[in-house]
């Protein structure tokens, strides 16, 4: 994925056709300025052979990214292989008040030392899709924080109360009288600021980010600079099929987990999310995902089948093809043809042991009460069937203890203690 192409080699009209494509904007005037003004900047780096400037922010809210980090990651790196220099921005500023473009309520606030040690997992990640060779790393306390409040009050004064309001987000909390808390307004502020201090041409961002990236357009005009393209794209549903991919909603697949938890996570998703992650997070052309569609429609190809084929690629993504093909026989072994998995872990016992302290012991239930509840809807089975009594004990003698579709142990009993 790090191959280089020279911005010359490729004619500008594709250049320009590859890094629209995708593209969202809900507004056709948007899109065409967009477009338009892209093409200007494109032809300016061709002749001058000065590369464009392109950013991406990422607040560090959670240690992980996932696979919804990685679509606006992928139009970077589409910008790194034509040549152009790419930044991306840690939010170590911006996190700690919280973005609420997406939101019904706000975010909760998070502290220096939570940004610091989720910031510190986000470098090494992202290297799994950009370039770390050719990415300039930048985080925007460095000049965000030194702000004094006179100059907050000015770049304020670029914005009214009703441009706020007129955000879908903030307008129905109005509506609906939930509170909107001041500091949410700064934060398109502070997002603004941060293409006024990086001297952005292009900035990317999820379609929820329409606002901010505009308003970092006006504060460059506002400041002398001439105003940064916005590219925005479109938002990837988490693993209910429905919902954002977002830590806050748990519906995650992160790009650094094991290959066979994303494999399985993938496996999971509703079929009709199968052609916006066919979409967003391949790398399969458009002809390719046509023809996946068809197949899908007519009958030709089952969907389980067709998610099979898209585990197998998000896995190749982050982990190679060895470990997808690893991931896709441990699916088939476990989930398929139930049977074991190569390497299951093991658990040592003294003796024998009621079922729901031993599922409270080994970590496969938090407490008693969650223990108690697995057994008896049939969660827990040992050597395959199932046990339906809280009362029953279990003997460690090899057997494996099987809870809910993905978790085993392997019981065992402890040595006999020298007299």
């Amino acid at each position: 994925m790090h191959a280089h192409i020279s911005a010359s080699s490729s004619p500008l009209a594709e250049q320009l056709a590859l890094l629209m494509r995708g593209v969202e904007f809900g507004d056709p005037q948007i899109r065409a300025t967009m477009q338009q003004e892209l093409a200007e900047r494109l032809a300016e780096s061709a002749r001058t052979g000065k590369p464009l400037r392109v950013y991406l922010g990422v607040d560090p809210t959670a240690s992980d990214l996932h696979l919804g980090h990685t679509v606006p990651l992928r139009k970077l790196h589409q910008f790194q292989e034509l040549g152009h220099q790419v930044i991306f921005l840690i939010g170590s500023f911006t996190a700690l008040i919280g973005d609420p473009s997406d939101k019904e309520r706000g975010r909760p606030q998070q502290t220096a030392e939570q940004v610091r040690a989720h910031a510190r997992t986000y470098v090494e990640q992202v290297s799994r899709v950009l370039d770390p060779a050719h990415t300039i790393v930048e985080y925007n306390d460095r000049w965000l924080a030194p702000l004094t409040f006179e100059e907050l009050i000015r770049l304020a004064s670029h914005f009214t109360v009703q441009q706020f309001l007129a955000r879908e987000s903030f307008g129905k909390r109005y509506a609906e009288g939930d509170p909107i808390w001041l500091h949410e307004f700064f934060y398109a502020l502070m997002q603004a600021y941060d293409a006024v201090a990086l001297h952005t041409d292009v900035q990317v961002g999820g379609t929820e980010q329409l606002f901010n990236l505009m308003a970092g357009r006006k504060l460059m005009e506002a400041q002398g600079l001439r105003p940064q393209v916005c590219l925005t794209l479109p938002i990837l549903v988490g693993t209910d099929g429905h919902l954002r991919m977002s830590k806050s909603t748990g519906n995650t697949i992160g790009i650094a987990e094991p290959p066979e938890a994303q494999y399985g996570k993938v496996m999971s998703i509703p079929d009709e999310a199968l052609r916006n992650y066919a979409e967003l997070v391949t790398r399969w052309t458009p002809v390719e995902i046509e023809a996946l569609s068809a197949d899908l429609q007519t009958g030709r190809l089952h969907p389980r089948d067709a998610k099979m084929r898209l585990a197998r690629e998000i896995v190749a993504i982050y982990h190679g093809e060895e470990e997808a093909a690893h991931a896709e026989e441990h699916f088939r072994a476990v989930f398929q043809n139930r049977e074991l998995p190569p390497e299951i872990p093991e658990f040592v016992l003294a003796g024998p042991t009621n079922i729901v302290d031993l599922l409270v012991q080994a970590g496969l239930a938090r407490t008693k009460s969650e223990g108690r509840r697995l057994v008896q809807q049939e969660g827990v089975r040992l050597d395959g069937q199932p046990l339906c009594q809280v009362e029953t004990l279990v003997e460690p003698r090899g057997q494996v203890l099987q809870v809910g579709r993905r978790r085993y142990i392997r019981l065992r009993q402890s040595p006999p203690q020298p007299s």
